[in-house]
């Protein structure tokens, strides 16, 4: 069974035409037939019915098909995958992140990269905090940007860019509105706005609480930073949230403030796989991540 074989059938499924599908491929009609009739010799079935001038796929032609598309399609990643190790410079970087870094620091750093190599594209996957951990692992991305960085994950490679304050976010009408900090304590009889269970940055708030001596009283959840800043915007409770999330991003009817007991930090970072070498140009991004955020950290 030969590759072009393989071509010259998917373009006769497509368009159900041998006079087409030579026209298509520029090949003399009666090649295109001989080259159908090999293969159909070969795996020992028909995989067309010819209706005069037209035909069909046979239902063992329908599966051939759904195969082949997809070994071709593994076949064009392979040499995409082997043009990028020729060229790094003009690859593709499949990176994942989680909703609370999505609109700082990735849109930067992305940029910063973009300036350096332009030819280099992006594949951008948004996930939940364990399901990019997943990710990563299993090769469907080869980095993911995530808070806090996992350190106990033996499966991959961590690297932390910074530390960050959580932060309260109060309705504007809220009794402590003008203060300019607050023990975690003083939110005990307030209703909160959180994350569904499972989400990293509720495990975070219900730590903090913890170490105050309370359980949160969790009024609403949400899956989306934007939908819970609402929730709060709209008075009906309060939030814990990273401070990236509302960096010029406060909303309107609502007030940051810090948190001054128990002190509220993550780490934000990146990952990577442990038990395979990055492709070339994910190797480019990583380096200048760390590159980026080293000099970031000696002027902040």
């Amino acid at each position: 069974m030969e590759l072009r074989q393989i071509q010259y059938f998917i373009e006769v499924a497509k368009r159900e035409h041998f006079t087409e599908a030579s026209h298509h491929l520029h090949v003399a009609q009666s090649a295109l037939s001989r080259q159908i009739a090999n293969l159909e010799e070969e795996i020992g079935v028909s995989l067309f019915l010819r209706e005069g001038r037209n035909i069909k796929l046979t239902a063992v032609g329908k599966i051939f098909l759904q195969h082949v598309e997809m070994a071709m399609s593994e076949i064009e990643k392979a040499k995409e995958k082997i043009e990028e190790f020729l060229d790094p410079s003009r690859g593709t970087i499949r990176v994942g992140f989680t909703s609370s870094l999505a609109a700082n620091p990735l849109p930067t750093v992305i940029s910063g990269f973009r300036a350096r190599y332009p030819d280099i594209g992006f594949q951008l996957k948004q996930g939940s905090y364990q399901g990019l951990i997943n990710s990563v692992i299993n090769g469907e991305i080869d980095l993911a940007f995530l808070g806090p960085v996992p350190t106990q994950e033996k499966n991959v490679r961590s690297h932390i860019f910074f530390a960050e304050n959580i932060v309260a976010l109060l309705p504007a009408k809220h009794p402590l509105s003008k203060q300019p900090s607050l023990r975690l304590s003083q939110l005990q009889e307030d209703t909160f706005v959180l994350f569904p269970p499972g989400f990293i940055l509720r495990n975070i708030a219900v730590n903090a609480c913890s170490q105050m001596g309370f359980s949160p009283q969790v009024a609403f959840e949400g899956e989306d930073i934007d939908a819970i800043k609402g929730l709060v915007a709209a008075g009906l409770g309060v939030t814990l949230l990273p401070e990236l999330t509302l960096t010029d991003n406060v909303p309107r009817e609502t007030v940051k403030i810090p948190i001054s007991e128990p002190l509220v930090t993550r780490t934000v970072g990146i990952i990577i796989p442990n038990n395979r070498e990055l492709p070339p140009s994910e190797k480019l991004f990583y380096h200048f991540l760390k590159e980026f955020f080293d000099v970031l950290s000696k002027y902040s």
